[in-house]
């Protein structure tokens, strides 16, 4: 008797849903048809004035850097001593490092991972700048293990 009532209620059930018993859950669902690919695409896209700004080292950390001033000399080839920076990385003599991650960003200040790669090898390490003297003197200081003791000064190139 409980079987039979149970039965029927289901039964009911369905009926109040449109259903029937005969009908599965996954043919209701093929009745739906999905949204166009091209609407979704273009509302996840953000459009283009949306999209948040890159991190760049800041302006007064860019440009080139001379651990001593025959570093700056442009006719020089051996100037191992020579650091240019552009917006997103570091240009050593031997090896790149490219900006990763950002732990500290200020106007004249910066603590930052950086990607290297150099002499067939990669690696990543932090660094910490600080420009100083109006822009004209430059701190850079490697952190972590293995790091270079020391802080290293540069001189702004002119």
């Amino acid at each position: 008797m409980i079987g039979k009532f149970a039965a029927t209620l289901a039964l009911a059930s369905l009926a109040a849903c449109g259903g029937s018993p005969d009908q599965s859950e996954p043919a209701a669902q093929e009745t739906e048809a999905p949204p166009p690919a091209t609407e979704t695409a273009t509302a996840a896209t953000p459009a283009a004035s949306e999209a948040p700004a890159a991190v760049t080292i800041p302006q007064s950390i860019q440009g080139r850097w001379g651990l001593v001033a025959a570093d700056c000399s442009p006719t020089r080839g051996d100037a191992k001593g020579l650091l240019p920076i552009p917006p997103t990385r570091l240009e050593f003599y031997e090896s790149v490092g490219t900006l990763a991650d950002v732990q500290e960003l200020a106007p004249n200040r910066l603590r930052a991972g950086f990607d290297f790669t150099g002499e067939g090898m990669e690696w990543r390490r932090a660094q910490q700048f600080e420009a100083s003297d109006d822009g004209k003197s430059l701190t850079r200081q490697e952190l972590g293990d293995d790091a270079a003791p020391g802080p290293f000064r540069y001189m702004r190139c002119s």
